[in-house]
């Protein structure tokens, strides 16, 4: 089983909600599946986790930032890929705060364009409170950890 390295962003508005994609497949082997999840994407070649952070923040949201800051977790989970691969993830978050709430679909791939139905800015009760699949699944947890002092 391939390894996928990815970076994804937890991205919090001035208001701290977070902002969630929601993918809905219409056709191939995620067919009718639907959920929510961060913004961000596997590794380039050669690419670090920080860097393809910036990457995918920018192509995903048209949001511009020099530092996404030190990975805030991570996880490592088997998946199916649009394509129908299966992969064993490799992911590391980054917590980004952005002054608005406002995103650009200027840069998505054909893909992204096809399965990323609508955005939504959640307040974190009303993760906490959703039935519907969000990934990842500690998402609020990782936030509120974020969010101690140290």
């Amino acid at each position: 089983m391939r390894l996928r390295p990815s970076a994804r962003l937890i991205l919090l508005d001035p208001s701290g909600r977070v902002l969630l994609f929601r993918f809905a497949f219409k056709d191939g082997p995620l067919t009718g599946q639907t959920y929510w999840a961060t913004p961000g994407g596997a590794l380039d070649d050669g690419e670090s986790f920080e860097d393809a952070a910036r990457r995918e923040l920018a192509e995903e949201t048209g949001i511009l930032t020099q530092n996404v800051g030190a990975s805030i977790g991570s996880r490592e989970v088997e998946f199916v890929t649009p394509s129908g691969e299966r992969v064993r993830g490799q992911e590391r978050y980054f917590l980004v705060r952005c002054g608005g709430d406002a995103i650009s679909r200027e840069n998505w791939t054909a893909l992204e364009r096809a399965v990323m139905a609508e955005h939504r800015w959640w307040p974190i009760d009303e993760i906490l409170e959703s039935r519907e699949t969000i990934y990842p699944e500690d998402l609020a947890a990782m936030i509120a950890a974020a969010d101690k002092p140290s």
